[in-house]
């Protein structure tokens, strides 16, 4: 077994990277089908330059430590975990802080997920404690944000997700805002029954996110039925720096795809 990374995200420049690509298994994928798609995923960044693209997956946290194994200690892959409590330790049983996930490898916490949000009761307060979190430990913080159907239809989607972002990011410098990627993911956009979104629906949210945070965080993310069919086009959406995959991304051919398509855009060498 390879040791505990002990680098920091921010020592690897990662500002430099164009375009973000990632995914998130959920709760999904054993330690043996863990293991191999990070090997696979190892072999192949070691043997494909993907320039411009700044790659990440998040694995569960059973999973956790045989990714990072997997991907190994030098690896261009940043490693996630789906969510962390806020504090560094204490009586939260069955939590695990954002310090005992940076101890196990990961580089990167995704917060108030829609689902996180609907089924265990994430608010503002508890995503900006754990943004604050995230970024005191050297962690990148993935915030996601996201409307329902119900708010679209009432034309209120951007109000709305701006309020989730400045919620989770009120109170930071210039320097640590510096250090955050948001993720825009619809709620009626992701999930199996999801219904992908447009071009034209995804141009006023992107425009209004450019607006607050475009060239002040270190991307802006769009997730919601990504697929390698939609992945070029949506990349395309003036403000998108990135995409955060679900399912068209757990079996590796498909995020490979989706790396590829990243890495040929002409944002990625912009």
């Amino acid at each position: 077994m390879t040791s505990v990374r002990t680098r920091e995200p921010e020592a690897r420049a990662l500002g430099a990277a164009q375009l973000w690509i990632g995914t998130s298994w959920k709760m999904n994928k054993g330690l043996a089908e863990s293991r191999r798609y990070a090997r696979e995923l190892a072999d192949y960044v070691s043997a494909n330059a993907i320039p411009g693209v700044q790659p990440f997956i998040i694995p569960s946290f059973t999973a956790l430590a045989a990714t990072r194994d997997e991907l190994g200690d030098d690896s261009p892959v940043l490693l996630g975990v789906q969510n962390a409590h806020w504090e560094d330790h204490g009586a939260w049983t069955g939590e695990v802080s954002v310090a005992q996930a940076k101890d196990a490898g990961a580089q990167l916490v995704e917060i108030g997920h829609s689902e996180r949000r609907e089924h265990f009761g994430e608010t503002l307060e508890t995503t900006r404690l754990k943004v604050a979190a995230a970024l005191a430990h050297g962690l990148v913080p993935l915030l996601c944000i996201g409307e329902s159907a119900e708010t679209k239809r009432a034309g209120d989607s951007s109000r709305f997700i701006l309020e989730q972002a400045a919620g989770a990011l009120d109170g930071l410098t210039d320097e640590q805002l510096r250090r955050v990627l948001i993720a825009y993911e619809p709620i009626w956009a992701i999930g199996e029954h999801g219904r992908p979104a447009t071009v034209e629906e995804l141009r006023k949210p992107f425009a209004d996110l450019g607006r607050e945070y475009g060239g002040s965080t270190l991307g802006l993310l769009y997730g919601g039925s990504v697929n390698t069919d939609n992945a070029e086009e949506l990349l395309g959406i003036d403000h998108v720096t990135g995409l955060f995959i679900g399912r068209a991304a757990w079996q590796l051919p498909g995020y490979v795809r989706i790396l590829e398509l990243a890495a040929a855009h002409p944002k990625a060498s912009a």
